[in-house]
């Protein structure tokens, strides 16, 4: 098993034994469906990353990255309802499956499982409540109106998708003891990865395949949602530069941190490198 895939496959199996203790059966089964159902889990593997960069072990950071991984499990759920999209990683969404009563109450389910995981640690839950904070508000801002311009679109992405990245980052250092300056340093790295990723999100929905994103394309322009590429007009080509500025920055900020564990510290700047590359 590679580097990669190790670290994975205790994120895979800390999701299990969480799903494994649910209870009712019937909540058990959805929220099954949204957490076991697939994804990249780049989110957790942030956060074991982190513990490692700086010295901890992977085995203190998993819980947190579970936790982090239902927190955007569960954000999912909900904007694939709001989206009314009947696809999530290559099978029916949540509410598809289960209709919008059962989505909903397995995104409480997630929520409430991953708070249990992150309240060991008050520091934990304050960067993870935070981070709700912002995605919360980026939530409304969208159903609200659409950015005006560039600036009011990047951050709408921190908000969205950069917070959770930054929060997953955040715990790794938390897990592994770091001080808040280094906690700091390595969370404006993890946010600039998740603007990034979400300017790349924008470009695959207008240009990639169905079959190979996992999910349906054309949704931003078919729900009129924000991305990058409506709101500043721009060419799929400009908008990838723009995701490439957001890794650059992102790299300068892991370069502001002392990395103990050479190995992990270049996994992380490969992400930084692979979510403006990815093809799903």
């Amino acid at each position: 098993m590679d580097y990669l895939a190790a670290r994975q496959a205790h994120v895979e199996d800390g999701l299990a034994a969480v799903v494994a203790d649910v209870d009712p059966d019937e909540l058990r089964g959805q929220v099954s469906h949204a957490a076991l159902s697939g994804g990249k889990r780049v989110r957790p593997t942030v956060t074991i990353l982190a513990c490692e960069a700086l010295g901890g072990d992977a085995a203190d950071a998993v819980d947190f990255a579970v936790g982090i991984e239902l927190v955007h499990t569960a954000s999912l759920v909900i904007d694939d309802i709001i989206d009314e999209s009947a696809v999530r990683r290559g099978v029916a969404s949540t509410w598809a499956a289960y209709g919008h009563g059962g989505a909903v109450i397995a995104s409480d389910g997630l929520i409430g499982e991953a708070f249990r995981l992150f309240s060991v640690s008050p520091r934990a839950m304050e960067r993870v409540a935070d981070a709700m904070v912002d995605l919360g508000e980026g939530e409304a801002t969208e159903l609200v109106a659409e950015p005006a311009d560039e600036a009011a679109y990047m951050e709408l992405a921190r908000q969205k998708t950069g917070a959770l990245f930054r929060a997953a980052a955040e715990l790794g250092a938390i897990a592994a003891g770091a001080d808040d300056e280094t906690v700091d340093g390595l969370g404006r790295y993890a946010e600039r990865v998740g603007i990034a990723f979400q300017i790349r999100d924008d470009v695959l929905d207008a240009v990639a395949e169905p079959a190979e994103l996992g999910k349906p394309t054309g949704q931003d322009a078919t729900m009129e949602r924000p991305s990058l590429v409506r709101v500043a007009d721009l060419t799929p080509e400009e908008a990838e530069h723009r995701a490439r500025h957001q890794a650059d920055l992102a790299l300068e900020a892991l370069d502001s941190v002392a990395i103990r564990d050479p190995t992990a510290g270049d996994y992380l700047a490969d992400l930084a490198e692979f979510v403006v590359t990815r093809e799903n």
